[in-house]
């Protein structure tokens, strides 16, 4: 009896065994079952906060849809641009300030420095005030090459075409050249010379001829040198640039001027000069009116000038129809619009000539048109 006893007693306790184990497994699915239960209630409430976000967007969006113009909107959009501009200009600014220190070093001028920043602009300084002009899209443009011209021993500026000489030397003279022997000028390839046939004076508004220029015009033509002439102008009315005109043609009738007859167009620095108060577009038609009368002559109209002249004194726009000297004293040329004929330096050497004469490249030989 005692032994069935103990081996009753064992029996029950493996049955407690196996309840604590179903228990124990019971409580585990029930954990784990809450986790996905909780798992799943997070997700929903995630969605529903995602759908919750995008409706305030898209009312968000309906509002500024309602609230903006498309002036506006575009408005923010250049707003958005010029920030990211500024943004990138502040990125590069280390290296344009290295470039600027470059250049210094190097010898470059504040001007020349400036120019080579603003690639699409003409850089002007005039007494100490700065200039930036956009390049124009109108004004018709020359297409002469940098790499075509040619510095000489000489220190004298040719321009070649397909390594073939395409440019014409010349000079211009003036009383301030005294006594010039004309035959020596021929004689150091000289092809063409514009001689000052006169002047108005600037205070007083008195045309007088140059006193050399009978004899610079006859030395010129009498040893195979075509001559243009140019007067240097200042006039203050249409009346007064058709006397210049009417007064040059005189002058040259009796010579066979085969070169443009040109108009010098230049500011005067002195207070009193009759023409410091006129207007851009005074100064303008007053030069048609010149040209009109040389062209109607059967004569070649040109205009001399310098920065200064053709960006501040004239409007250019007005003037495409005639041929543009251009003076500006460096070894390359800095002006973008069309110019038949370039004076590069005030200082240059010529055999007969004693003095510093302006030496001339001419793109084109105007006696052969």
């Amino acid at each position: 009896m005692r032994g069935k006893k103990v081996q009753m007693k064992r029996k029950s306790r493996k049955q407690r065994r196996n309840e604590n184990g179903i228990l124990f497994g019971s409580i585990i699915l029930c954990i784990v079952t809450l986790c996905a239960v909780t798992i799943c209630l997070v997700m929903v409430f995630q969605y529903r906060a995602a759908q919750i976000e995008a409706a305030e967007m898209r009312d968000e969006i309906a509002r500024l849809q309602e609230n903006y113009t498309p002036e506006e909107v575009e408005t923010m959009i250049a707003g958005e641009k010029e920030n990211a501009a500024l943004q990138a200009s502040e990125e590069t600014e280390d290296a344009m300030l290295d470039r600027m220190k470059e250049l210094m070093l190097s010898g470059e001028g504040a001007v020349n420095m400036l120019r080579k920043f603003f690639p699409n602009e003409i850089v002007l300084v005039d007494n100490t005030q700065y200039y930036f002009f956009p390049i124009s899209d109108t004004l018709a443009k020359h297409s002469y090459l940098p790499e075509n011209f040619i510095l000489t021993e000489d220190e004298l500026i040719e321009y070649y075409d397909n390594g073939e000489l395409v440019s014409h030397k010349g000079i211009d003279v003036s009383r301030y050249q005294e006594k010039i022997d004309w035959q020596e000028v021929a004689e150091d390839d000289v092809e063409y010379a514009f001689i000052r046939l006169g002047i108005r004076g600037y205070t007083e508004g008195e045309i007088k001829e140059d006193d050399t220029f009978e004899y610079n015009i006859n030395g010129a033509l009498d040893n195979g040198i075509e001559a243009g002439v140019y007067f240097f102008t200042q006039a203050i009315s249409v009346e007064e640039a058709e006397e210049e005109a009417q007064y040059v043609l005189d002058a040259i009738e009796p010579y066979d001027v085969t070169y443009p007859v040109v108009l010098d167009v230049e500011a005067v620095s002195s207070e009193n000069a009759r023409t410091a108060e006129l207007t851009k577009e005074e100064r303008t038609e007053y030069c048609i009116a010149f040209c009109e009368m040389i062209r109607q002559a059967g004569y070649t109209p040109m205009i001399y000038g310098n920065l200064k002249t053709f960006m501040l004194l004239l409007d250019m726009e007005q003037l495409e129809a005639y041929d543009k000297w251009f003076a500006y004293y460096d070894t390359e040329l800095y002006f973008p619009y069309n110019v038949r004929i370039w004076q590069y330096t005030d200082t240059g050497s010529i055999e007969g000539i004693d003095t510093d004469v302006d030496i001339n490249i001419s793109f084109g030989n105007f006696s052969g048109e």
